[in-house]
């Protein structure tokens, strides 16, 4: 900061300043001036007693009603339009009408020297703490007004030099006090100001951080819940959003099926065509399964080339229409232009809840064995559960009745 004005030395801040205060410092303004203006109207009793209906009475009433007028007026256009940035010269011209107003006084009423040099005090302190203003414009407002007043001291009332010196160190010492007193407030409003400004800027940098850490933690939350190749849901939050899915299912006493899908012949894929040829497949199938399956429906990439969904409030014979319509989509479509005689298949294994001790892990296991039954049964089909079951109890009974005359 300045340290004779105490202004910022950096123009932009200085002028952020100025408007920042501008609301407060239009209404002070108003109300200090008017109550200024009011004051030294009052005194036109003074001026009665003094001199009496005389020649100048009339010019001391006409010089206060004038003063008073262009300061009640500069208080209305002030409490409009008056800021600091570029009318800094509205502000100046209410301190230069009172100080002339006051050193007029003078020659008009000589004989009252004695009592206008404390009202020249008070106006001098006025300028600097009452009316709200520039630095350099009070000082300059109040130098004028102390330098006008002591030349008419002596020009209209034949001052002594006593009297000049005595109003002068009198003078020199408030406009010392309303200086200094002036700067340190300036002062210590811009640093609060500045201190203000700082905590906001650590406030938005704050703010930034948060925003900026928020959107890490949602980074890190859709790739620990989504497969980065096919959007699908990572096989953890899978198992997590499947658990919730099954307890709702448990407790409202509904119906629960979970398909498991591998991709036939995915090795030969990725052998012939190369990686990245498997995982367009991959994501081909993903895309698929999201738009044959219903938004409730939880679909997640269990690994490799295995999906898993699970579907509640399905019933196992819904659900086995699905799984067919699921694998029809899939075979009928066109991937790549390098493999146009590949034909896409699937396999998928179809569990059901069968009872409320049945967990999503058991389910997974039933759905598993249907799958890979279904893999060794030729691939390209829909296996259930429940139909594996009753095929190994077949094999079971019948592997039973012909080794029993061995037993004899």
């Amino acid at each position: 900061m300045h340290r004779l004005t105490g202004q910022f030395h950096e123009q932009g801040r200085e002028a952020l300043y100025r408007r920042s205060i501008q609301p407060r410092v239009r209404t002070e303004t108003g109300l200090a001036l008017s109550v200024a203006a009011l004051i030294f109207g009052m005194f036109a009793i003074s001026d009665y007693f003094y001199t009496g209906l005389t020649l100048e009475f009339t010019l001391l009433i006409t010089m206060r009603i004038l003063v008073v007028v262009s300061c009640l007026t500069l208080a209305v256009v002030i409490g409009h339009r008056g800021h600091y940035i570029c009318h800094d010269w509205l502000h100046a011209l209410p301190l230069w009408i009172l100080a002339t107003g006051i050193i007029l006084i003078v020659p008009l009423r000589p004989e009252s020297l004695a009592t206008q040099v404390p009202a020249v005090v008070v106006a001098t302190m006025a300028f600097y703490l009452l009316i709200p203003n520039l630095l350099p414009v009070a000082a300059v407002a109040s130098l004028y007004l102390g330098i006008g007043f002591l030349i008419a001291s002596v020009m209209a009332a034949d001052a002594s030099a006593v009297v000049v010196m005595r109003t002068t160190l009198l003078l020199i010492m408030t406009n010392g006090v309303g200086f200094f007193t002036l700067l340190r407030l300036e002062k210590l409003q811009r640093k609060q100001f500045a201190l203000l400004q700082e905590e906001r800027v650590q406030n938005r940098q704050l703010v930034e951080e948060i925003a900026h850490r928020k959107s890490l933690e949602a980074q890190l939350r859709r790739v620990a819940e989504q497969d980065a190749l096919t959007g699908l849901d990572s096989r953890r939050h899978f198992m997590t959003r499947a658990k919730t899915l099954l307890r709702r299912t448990r407790r409202d006493q509904a119906p629960f099926c979970l398909f498991m899908i591998d991709v036939d012949h995915f090795k030969a894929i990725n052998d012939t065509w190369g990686h990245s040829q498997g995982d367009r497949v991959l994501a081909a199938i993903a895309e698929a399964c999201r738009r044959s399956l219903r938004p409730q429906d939880v679909i997640g990439r269990f690994g490799g080339e295995e999906f898993i969904v699970a579907l509640p409030e399905t019933h196992l014979k819904d659900a086995r229409m699905v799984a067919e319509r699921l694998r029809s989509k899939i075979s009928e479509l066109t991937v790549m232009e390098a493999m146009p005689d590949h034909r896409l298949t699937v396999t998928i294994g179809i569990a059901e809840v069968l009872d409320d001790e049945t967990d999503l892990d058991e389910l997974i296991q039933r759905a598993d064995r249907a799958l890979y039954n279904g893999k060794h049964g030729g691939r390209n089909r829909v296996v259930v559960s429940h139909e594996v079951a009753a095929e190994v109890s077949s094999s079971s009974s019948r592997g039973s009745s012909s080794g029993s005359p061995s037993s004899f």
